[in-house]
C-alpha cells in the first residue's frame, strides 16, 4: 500500500478536477500545483501551494519552465524504502509527493485544426508534464499516478477507504501512462516528420494481445489485439457469449461476414462466408428465412462456415441450423449433380449478431463448440477511416472501401426497371464483399428479396470466375430449388427462365466484349459493372445486340 500524504496536481483537461481535488484536501491531503489549475483550485476555495514555493523558482519562460526541478522529481523518484535515498531527501530538503495528477497540453486536438500554425503546434509541446507522468510511473511502486480523469473514481474510492493506494491500481495507473506519453510523442513524430521533412509517418497502437491457440495454419503462432480508439461496430469489439476460443481464422472470417451484412441497410440480411466469401448471402422479412435463402446459394460451401445476420436471431434460424425435428441435410456431389444426405445439424463454426431471442440462444449453446458472438450493427463512433496491410518489409494504408456505388448509371438501350435495379444493388454490394476477380449471380427468389445464387470468386480472369464457376454453381444450386418446387416445367427450362431475371455483377470493368457474350451464353439479360475500361463501347454495344441491359456503378471493388 501507498499512503498518500502529498498531490501534485496540472492539468490542462480540468473535467472533474475541482470535484476530485475538494474530495482529497478533505481527507487531508495537501495539494501543489501549478498557474492556471492552481488558480481555479484556489478560486474554489480548496487549499493550494503553488510551485514555486516548492521549487524556490518563479514559474517562468512563458510556462515553458515551471516543474523540471529537483524538488519535483526528486519527490517523485526518490525511494521510499531505500536509506540512502532517504537521507539524500532529506540533506536536500525534498518532501515526497505521493500523488501525481496530470494531463498533457492539448498537441493531438491543436494539431487536428486545419488552419494550425507551426508556432501553435511548437507551444502544444509538453515537456514537464511528460517528465513528472514518467518519473511517477516509474516510481509506481511508491506513487499514484493519475493522467486520465475517468480513474479518479477508482482513486478516490481506495483513499478514502484505507488513506493508501493498491499496488494492482498503482500499476494499470502507470500502463496507461507509458502508453499516453508514448501516444503523445507519435502525434508529435507524425506532425513534425510531415511539417519538416514532407514524410508520412505512422505508429498504430494496438492493445489487449490475447494470444490464440495457432495463426492461420497449426505451424504459425498467432495473437488477436484491439485497437482502443475504434468505436466502430465490429467483430473485434464483439461480446463473446458462447463457445470455444475464436481462432485466427474465426476472426478474418467473421470480420468479413459482418462488413458484408453492415452493407445491407432497411433489409434483413444474413451472409454465410467461407474463406472471407460471401457462399451464401440473402436478404428476407426474418433471420431465419434469410438464413436459409443464404444458405442455399452455395449448401456445399456452408459447411463449417461463419455466419453474420445484421437483425436479431431468431428461433427460425436456430431451428434451421440445429433443430432437432428439422430435416438437416448436407450434398455431395456424384456424376456431376448434388445428391442430398441426411446429416445430424448443420456444421458452424461462428455466428455473429446484434441480439438473439431466448429460445434461438438456448438452442444455438447446445453446441458446445459452436462461437456465438454478439455486438451492435450501428456502433458508437465514425467509422475507421484507414485500413491497412503488412508486406515484407513494409506496410499499405489506403482508404477504406466503404461506398457501394457511385451512381446507377444505365448505359444499354435496354433498361432496368426497379425490381431489378434493386437486385442489381444487392448483387454488385455482395460482389464488393468477394474476392478478385469476382463475378456473382444474384436473383430476387420472391418479390422485393434476394440472393446469391452463384459466385466465382479469386481467379486471375474474370471469364474462368464467370463460365467455370458462378455459372456452374448456379446452376447446381438451382437444382436444389427446382427439386423443393415439386413437379412443373422441366429443369432445363427453369434453369433458363431463372438466368434470364438473374443480375450478373462483376467487380471490375470488362476489359473486353467476351464477358458480355459469355454471359448472354448463358441466358443473363442484365449486368451490373463498375465502367470505366478504353473498351467500355464494346461491351456496351455487345448489350445492344444481344439484346441485354447494362449499368456501371463508377466504383470498383478490387480484393486481393
Amino acid at each position: 500500500m501507498a499512503k498518500i500524504r502529498r498531490a501534485l496536481i496540472s492539468v490542462s483537461d480540468k473535467t472533474g478536477i475541482v470535484e476530485f481535488a475538494r474530495e482529497i484536501s478533505g481527507l487531508g491531503i495537501q495539494i501543489i500545483s501549478t498557474g492556471g489549475t492552481a488558480n481555479i483550485l484556489s478560486e474554489q476555495g480548496i487549499p493550494v501551494i503553488p510551485i514555486h514555493e516548492v521549487t524556490g523558482f518563479p514559474e517562468m519562460m512563458d510556462g515553458r519552465v515551471k516543474t523540471l526541478h529537483p524538488n519535483i522529481h526528486g519527490g517523485l523518484l526518490g525511494l521510499r524504502d531505500h536509506g540512502e535515498h532517504i537521507r539524500q531527501a532529506e540533506e536536500q530538503g525534498i518532501q515526497w509527493i505521493d500523488l501525481l495528477v496530470v494531463n498533457l497540453y492539448p498537441f493531438e486536438k491543436t494539431v487536428a485544426r486545419p488552419d494550425v500554425t507551426l508556432e501553435e503546434a511548437v507551444e502544444n509541446i509538453d515537456i514537464g508534464g511528460p517528465a513528472m507522468l514518467r518519473s511517477a510511473a516509474k516510481n509506481h511502486s511508491f506513487v499514484t499516478v493519475v493522467t486520465d480523469p475517468s480513474d479518479y473514481a477508482a482513486v478516490l474510492g481506495e483513499i478514502r477507504e484505507t488513506g493508501e493506494t493498491t499496488l494492482p491500481l498503482r500499476r494499470h495507473l502507470a500502463v496507461k501512462v507509458f502508453r499516453r506519453t508514448s501516444d503523445y510523442d507519435a502525434a508529435i513524430d507524425r506532425f513534425f516528420s510531415k511539417a519538416y521533412l514532407d514524410e508520412d509517418n505512422i505508429r498504430l497502437h494496438f492493445s489487449a494481445g490475447r494470444t490464440l491457440r495457432y495463426g492461420e495454419n497449426s505451424h504459425q503462432s498467432g495473437t488477436f489485439y484491439r485497437d482502443p480508439a475504434c468505436g466502430e461496430s465490429s467483430v473485434a469489439a464483439a461480446e463473446i457469449l458462447h463457445g470455444k476460443a475464436m481462432s485466427f481464422n474465426n476472426y478474418v472470417d467473421a470480420d468479413a461476414a459482418f462488413e458484408a451484412v453492415k452493407d445491407i441497410r432497411g433489409q434483413i440480411a444474413v451472409a454465410v462466408i467461407k474463406h472471407t466469401n460471401p457462399c451464401g448471402f440473402a436478404t428476407a422479412e426474418t433471420a431465419g428465412e434469410a438464413l436459409a435463402r443464404a444458405w442455399e446459394g452455395d449448401p456445399i460451401s456452408a459447411f463449417g462456415s461463419v455466419i453474420a445476420c445484421n437483425s436479431r436471431v431468431d428461433t427460425a434460424f436456430a431451428e434451421f441450423l440445429k433443430g432437432e425435428h428439422v430435416r438437416h441435410t448436407g450434398y455431395v456431389v456424384q456424376d456431376g449433380k448434388l445428391v442430398p444426405e441426411p446429416i445430424p445439424s448443420k456444421f458452424v463454426e461462428v455466428i455473429i449478431a446484434p441480439d438473439y431471442d431466448p429460445d434461438a440462444f438456448a438452442l444455438l449453446s447446445k453446441t458446445k463448440t459452436l462461437r456465438i458472438l454478439k455486438t451492435s450493427v450501428s456502433g458508437a463512433g465514425p467509422s475507421e477511416k484507414k485500413t491497412y496491410r503488412k508486406i515484407t518489409g513494409g506496410l499499405l494504408e489506403m482508404d477504406r472501401d466503404l461506398s457501394v456505388l457511385d451512381r446507377f448509371e444505365v448505359v444499354s438501350q435496354k433498361s432496368f426497371d426497379e425490381s431489378k435495379k434493386a437486385l442489381a444493388v444487392f448483387t454488385y454490394t455482395a460482389c464488393k464483399h468477394t474476392k478478385s476477380n469476382a463475378i456473382v449471380l444474384g436473383r430476387e427468389y420472391r418479390p422485393g428479396f434476394f440472393q446469391v445464387i452463384g459466385m466465382g470468386a479469386g481467379q486471375p480472369n474474370r471469364i474462368d470466375s464467370l463460365r467455370k464457376l458462378a455459372v456452374t454453381k448456379a446452376i447446381e444450386n438451382l437444382q436444389i430449388a427446382y427439386d423443393a418446387q415439386g413437379s412443373g416445367a422441366g429443369f432445363e427450362e427453369f434453369v433458363r427462365d431463372a438466368f434470364s431475371q438473374m443480375v450478373l455483377a462483376s467487380d471490375a470493368f470488362f476489359p473486353f466484349d467476351d464477358t458480355v457474350r459469355a454471359a448472354a451464353e448463358s441466358g443473363v439479360q442484365y449486368i451490373v459493372q463498375p465502367g470505366g475500361s478504353m473498351r467500355d463501347v464494346d461491351s456496351v454495344r455487345a448489350c445492344d445486340e444481344l439484346g441485354m441491359a447494362m449499368a456501371f456503378t463508377g466504383i470498383r471493388h478490387f480484393r486481393h
